[in-house]
């Protein structure tokens, strides 16, 4: 038995550099569809594989790679028709005379149980599909929320912030389930769009990596990043495992547990436990309180240099050890480099022996490090903040424009083809935020008791207006529903962020 009410497979964009996506018309015949040089599609003939893994968020076990990402869409075309499962659903709608009549009750050809794809260290996904459209979502479960403050702010924010996302790079959210009682709710379920893998996944398979593939990923991760940046949030932790892929190659920044509003023009004190340690910025290494944006570029840097090498950059048991091969690399850091780091951590830096930059060693990361490639690696993953290039001027970098012509050719949808064939290009190719968030907001969120927090939370989720006006909640009739009440929160597979011990 399943955990929402209705099944149907999302469409997926026929822009493809991986594999063949189920809705696209070129795509029958087990034909694997790639760009050629001249950002047209070629197919190419090849079997078909009939193994279902799909991926979202950190799963635990299966394959990831883009070969599973491909086989899991064939996958779909596999089912055989059934009866309606609709009561077997882990979610489903409440109904009321309004829209009773607009709910779509038909039965539908193809079935796919509900089951957890991911677990994280702030919840729990699963595949499950929307009873009022019958496609396949991602059913996010916040536990604990009201565990201790922190939690609850935590979730308040995230919400507030996946609730206004509009971007191809960036996960939204779908809707919101409604809690069953205003004093009692200790969780959280929200609906966002289900992803086939992520970045970590793809990373260590087998699967080749051209470099058209590394162009279009760092250009979305990039102009992802530039929408939140605009809408005033910090991300804090950008890294393979969060940035889920699609198999056409559609990239989208996700997990937002450890973002931040944040004031450009005001430098506050932060906490420096955040971003997992492996894509960390020296900055916060080195235990500045007061940081901007570049974090986030830093860790772009390291996921590029990642991509080029199909290794972690810098891959240390602890954040000293992360310290001492970021300057084994970039040489080691004057004074005023070193500005907002804390006193132990500078002392220990000019104690140390005296080391020379070895940018060189970037050349050796993969054939693929070409020169432009090496440039934009080195400007991105400068060791002072106020030099590493920003996320417009990355995005403006001659090597990424192949990657945004490929994107914008066939992948977004800011831009569109005519019934003759002809693309029409958006004017703003990168858009910021329409609304970006005020940073008295974060200053306010601070200040609330856990008891303002909970009526502020049931308030905004039973105000805000669901998807087609029907309201979805947990079937506790369903099958599955024992399954997810037990899911349990686990850390991520990749290093969490560990605390610096400098004083």
């Amino acid at each position: 038995m399943a955990l929402v009410t209705s099944h149907m497979n999302a469409n997926v964009p026929s822009a493809n550099l991986f594999g063949t996506p189920v809705s696209d018309k070129n795509s029958s015949n087990g034909q694997n569809i790639t760009n050629n040089s001249n950002g047209g599609l070629q197919k190419q003939h090849h079997k078909s594989h009939h193994t279902s893994n799909s991926h979202h968020h950190n799963q635990r076990g299966g394959q990831g790679t883009l070969e599973a990402i491909y086989n899991s869409t064939l996958t779909n075309n596999d089912y055989t028709d059934t009866v309606n499962k609709t009561e077997t659903n882990l979610i489903k709608a409440i109904f009321n005379e309004q829209n009773v009549a607009f709910m779509d009750q038909t039965s539908p050809k193809r079935y796919e149980p509900d089951r957890p794809i991911g677990y994280g260290a702030f919840g729990v996904v699963w595949s499950v599909t929307d009873p009022r459209n019958h496609k396949k979502v991602a059913l996010k479960k916040m536990p604990n929320v009201f565990q201790n403050l922190a939690s609850c702010k935590r979730v308040f924010r995230e919400i507030r912030m996946l609730d206004s996302f509009r971007h191809d790079n960036v996960l939204g959210l779908l809707d919101i389930l409604q809690p069953t009682d205003k004093h009692f709710f200790q969780e959280i379920y929200i609906l966002t769009e289900l992803m086939q893998s992520d970045l970590h996944k793809i990373i260590v398979s087998p699967q080749p990596l051209t470099s058209d593939h590394i162009k279009v990923f760092v250009y979305q991760i990039l102009r992802g990043l530039k929408y939140l940046h605009s809408a005033n949030i910090l991300h804090r932790d950008i890294k393979p495992g969060n940035l889920l892929v699609n198999s056409n190659c559609i990239l989208k920044i996700c997990d937002f547990g450890l973002a931040r509003i944040w004031n450009p023009k005001e430098q506050i004190n932060m906490t420096h436990e955040v971003v997992t340690q492996y894509y960390r910025a020296p900055e916060l290494l080195m235990g500045a309180r007061k940081y901007t944006g570049a974090i986030d570029v830093w860790s772009v840097g390291c996921i590029f240099a990642e991509l080029l090498g199909r290794r972690i950059l810098f891959q240390a048991q602890g954040p000293i050890e992360q310290l001492n091969m970021i300057v084994d690399l970039l040489g080691t850091p004057n004074t005023d480099e070193m500005k907002n780091a804390c006193d132990g951590a500078k002392n220990y830096i000019m104690r140390s022996a005296y080391r020379q930059p070895n940018t060189m060693k970037f050349y050796s990361l993969s054939h693929q490090a070409s020169h432009e490639a090496v440039h934009l690696l080195i400007s991105m993953l400068m060791f002072d903040p106020e030099k590493r290039m920003n996320v417009d001027d990355a995005l403006s970098h001659p090597y990424l424009e192949e990657g945004r012509m490929r994107f914008h050719s066939c992948m977004c949808s800011c831009c569109y083809t005519t019934p003759r064939k002809e693309r029409i290009f958006a004017k703003v190719s990168d858009p910021g935020h329409q609304m970006p968030f005020d940073p008295k907001w974060e200053k306010e969120l601070t200040r609330l008791s856990m008891f303002d927090l909970r009526e502020r939370l049931y308030k905004y989720i039973t105000e805000r207006t669901p998807l087609f006006g029907i309201p979805l909640c947990i079937n506790t009739n369903s099958a599955s529903y024992r399954d997810f009440v037990n899911s349990s929160v686990a850390q991520a597979s990749e290093l969490p962020p560990s605390p610096n011990a400098w004083d």
